[in-house]
C-alpha cells in the first residue's frame, strides 16, 4: 500500500518535472538546456535542486535581479536576462521614453554574454543600444546613463556576491526617473511595473532580437575619469603612498587611471588580485567587509611603507580603507564604513561643500550631529543608494532638514559613498577613494592621520561605536521567523538599560529599531544576500577630552550589546 506522504512526494516530483520540461521547451541556450535536462534525468534525487530552481522567478530587489548562475526561473541565465531586457524595453516604450539604453558589465561568468543579449533585445524594439567598451566598474555605467542622455542603463554584475552569482542592475535616465533620480537605480513603482512587464514578455525564445548594438569607445571611460579626478582640489597635497586591491574585479585600471589623473602617485597593487578573475581565488567572499578579505592589501601596505590601504569590491562601487595603527595587533586597522563616511562628510564640509548630506537608518547617528553643528541640511532614508540619492525629495521615505537643498554627499555603512552626485548618482568606490586620498594627504602634510581626525570628532561629539551582527541562512523562511520573533518578543533591556523605544518600520520596509539611553539597534533582512543583519551603535560621551577611555567604555558596551542581540535573534 502506498503511503499518503509517498503519493504527495510523487505528485510534487511530477509537477516539478512538468515545470522543468516546459522551461526546457522555451529556453534559448543550449548549455542551460543541457544543465536542466541533466537535473531532470537525476530525479528523484534532484528534487530539492529542481524545487529551488522553480521556487519562483527572481524578483527585482534592492539591486535589481541577483541570484546564482543556473537554469530555471529562480536563477541568472540567458532566458531570465532576455525576459528582463524585454520587460524593461516594453516599460520604456509604453511610456514613450526616448533615448538609448546603455549597458555595462563586469568580468563575472556570463556577464559579457548577458550584456550582449540585452543589447539585442533593445535593438530588436528599434531602440539604440550602447555597450560599454569592456568590463568596467558599475560607477562608469551609472555615469554613462547621465552623460549619454540614456533612457535607462543596465549593469550586469553581482557586485560582491559569491563567484557563482550574477545580477542585473537597472538605472533610469532623466526622462524616466522621478525627481532626484536621473542616473540612479530605480525605485517603486517603476520596479513593480517593470516586474509586471517582465512577466508579460512571453517565452524567451520568442523575444525579437536585433543587431548587436553599438560598442562605445574609450571616450566614455575618459569622461568618467575626468569627473572622478575633478572631485579633489587641484591645490591640495599629493604626497601619499597607497596600497590597493581590486579584489579580482574590474577596478584596478580605472582606479589607477583616476589617481594619476588627479595627480597622485600610482598605487601599489596586490599582484595576485590585480587582474579580473571570476573565481575570486584568494578570498572566501569577494567583499572587503568580510574577515580576511583585506589581508593581502594590508600586507602589501605594511611591506611597501604605505600611508593607506584601499580595496574596492569587484565592481568597484564600494571602497574599504585601512590605516596604520600602532595599537592594533598587526599594526593596521580597517576603518568601519561609518568612520569613513563621517570622515568624508567632515572633509567636504571643511572644504566648503554646501548642500544636503545624507545617510540611512542603519548608519551611525553621528552624521546628523555633524550636520547640525555645521548648519548643513541632513537627510536620512531607507537602506540603499536608490534612496540616499533621493534624500529630501518629496515622497521619499525618511526624514530631512534644510528644505529642498540638493544632495552633495551620501553614504551607507556598507562601504558605499557618493562624493559627487552630479557625476555619479550612486555609490562610487573610485571617486570615494580619491577623496580619502585627498583627506589623508592633507592630514599627512600637517603631521596628522585619519585616526587623529577621528579622535578630534570623538572629542567633540562623543565616541560613536558601531558594529554588526550578521546571521547567514540557507532558507529565507528562517529570516522571516527571526523577524517575527524579535517583533513579538523584543528584549526589555540592552547594555543594562531599559529599551525605551521600539519602532516597527513596516510597511515602508521590513525592519525594527530598538533604542536605549545610549544604544540603538536596527534589525533588517539584507537586500542582497541571504542574511539577517542587526546594526549596532553605542554612544559614549568623552569626558575632559579623554577619547581613549571613552573608546574603551564604548568597545566594552558594544561587545555586550553584540552578545545580547545575537541571543535575542537566536532564542
Amino acid at each position: 500500500m502506498t503511503s499518503p506522504n509517498h503519493e504527495s512526494a510523487s505528485v510534487a516530483s511530477d509537477e516539478l518535472a512538468a515545470a522543468a520540461r516546459a522551461w526546457l521547451d522555451d529556453d534559448p541556450d543550449a548549455g542551460d538546456r543541457a544543465e536542466l535536462a541533466a537535473a531532470l534525468e537525476a530525479l528523484p534525487g534532484s528534487a530539492a535542486d529542481l524545487a529551488d530552481r522553480f521556487a519562483g522567478p527572481l524578483l527585482f530587489g534592492t539591486a535589481g535581479l541577483r541570484g546564482p548562475l543556473r537554469a530555471g526561473p529562480n536563477g541568472m541565465n540567458l532566458a531570465v536576462v532576455l525576459g528582463a531586457a524585454a520587460g524593461l524595453t516594453r516599460w520604456l516604450d509604453e511610456r514613450r521614453l526616448a533615448g538609448p539604453v546603455v549597458i555595462g558589465y563586469d568580468a563575472r561568468y556570463r556577464s559579457a554574454e548577458f550584456a550582449e543579449a540585452t543589447a539585442r533585445v533593445v535593438t530588436g524594439t528599434g531602440r539604440q543600444a550602447l555597450l560599454l567598451p569592456r568590463p568596467l566598474p558599475t560607477p562608469v555605467l551609472a555615469h554613462a546613463v547621465r552623460a549619454l542622455g540614456a533612457a535607462a542603463g543596465v549593469m550586469v554584475t553581482a557586485s560582491h556576491n559569491p563567484p557563482r552569482d550574477n545580477g542585473y542592475k537597472v538605472y533610469l535616465g532623466a526622462s524616466a526617473a522621478c525627481p532626484g533620480g536621473d542616473g540612479a537605480q530605480l525605485v517603486p513603482p517603476a520596479d513593480a511595473e517593470i516586474e509586471a512587464a517582465i512577466r508579460a514578455a512571453g517565452p524567451a525564445n520568442r523575444i525579437p532580437l536585433g543587431d548587436p548594438g553599438e560598442t562605445l569607445d574609450e571616450r566614455i571611460v575618459a569622461s568618467y575619469l575626468d569627473g572622478a579626478a575633478a572631485v579633489v582640489d587641484p591645490a591640495s597635497p599629493r604626497d601619499l603612498v597607497v596600497a590597493y586591491t581590486p579584489m579580482h574585479g574590474v577596478g584596478a585600471r580605472v582606479l589607477t587611471g583616476a589617481m594619476v589623473a588627479a595627480g597622485f602617485p600610482a598605487p601599489l597593487v596586490v599582484a595576485e588580485q590585480a587582474e579580473p578573475d571570476p573565481e575570486f581565488p584568494t578570498v572566501a567572499f569577494p567583499n572587503p567587509e568580510e574577515p580576511g578579505a583585506m589581508d593581502r592589501v594590508i600586507a602589501l601596505a605594511r611591506s611597501g611603507g604605505a600611508d593607506l590601504a584601499i580595496a574596492n569590491d569587484p565592481d568597484a562601487d564600494r571602497c574599504a580603507v585601512a590605516v596604520p595603527d600602532p595599537t592594533a595587533p598587526d599594526g593596521w586597522r580597517t576603518l568601519r564604513g561609518d568612520e569613513v563616511g563621517v570622515l568624508l562628510a567632515d572633509h567636504l564640509m571643511r572644504r566648503g561643500v554646501r548642500g544636503r548630506y545624507a545617510t540611512t537608518i542603519v548608519s551611525s547617528t553621528l552624521l546628523s550631529k555633524l550636520c547640525a553643528a555645521n548648519d548643513a541640511p541632513y537627510g536620512e532614508t531607507l537602506t540603499g543608494f536608490k534612496w540616499i540619492v533621493r534624500a529630501g525629495v518629496p515622497g521619499v521615505p525618511g526624514r530631512a532638514t534644510g528644505g529642498d537643498a540638493p544632495l552633495v554627499y551620501g553614504y551607507e555603512e556598507a562601504l558605499g559613498y557618493c562624493v559627487a552626485p552630479d557625476h555619479v548618482r550612486d555609490k562610487d568606490g573610485i571617486s570615494a577613494a580619491l577623496t580619502v586620498c585627498e583627506l589623508a594627504a592633507g592630514l599627512k602634510a600637517k603631521g596628522a592621520t585619519l585616526l587623529d581626525r577621528l579622535d578630534e570628532l570623538a572629542a567633540t561629539f562623543g565616541v560613536h561605536a558601531t558594529d554588526q551582527v550578521s546571521i547567514r541562512v540557507d532558507d529565507l523562511a528562517q529570516i522571516a521567523e527571526m523577524m517575527r520573533a524579535i517583533r513579538t518578543r523584543p528584549p526589555a533591556s540592552l547594555v543594562d538599560q531599559p529599551v525605551t523605544g521600539v519602532e516597527d518600520l513596516l510597511p515602508a520596509t521590513d525592519g525594527l529599531i530598538l533604542r536605549t539611553g545610549s544604544a540603538r539597534v536596527v534589525v533588517r533582512p539584507s537586500g542582497t544576500e541571504p542574511k539577517l543583519k542587526a546594526y549596532l551603535e553605542v554612544v559614549e560621551p568623552t569626558a575632559d577630552g579623554d577619547v581613549a577611555s571613552a573608546r574603551e567604555r564604548a568597545a566594552a558596551a558594544l561587545a555586550v550589546l553584540r552578545t545580547e542581540v545575537g541571543a535575542a535573534l537566536n532564542p
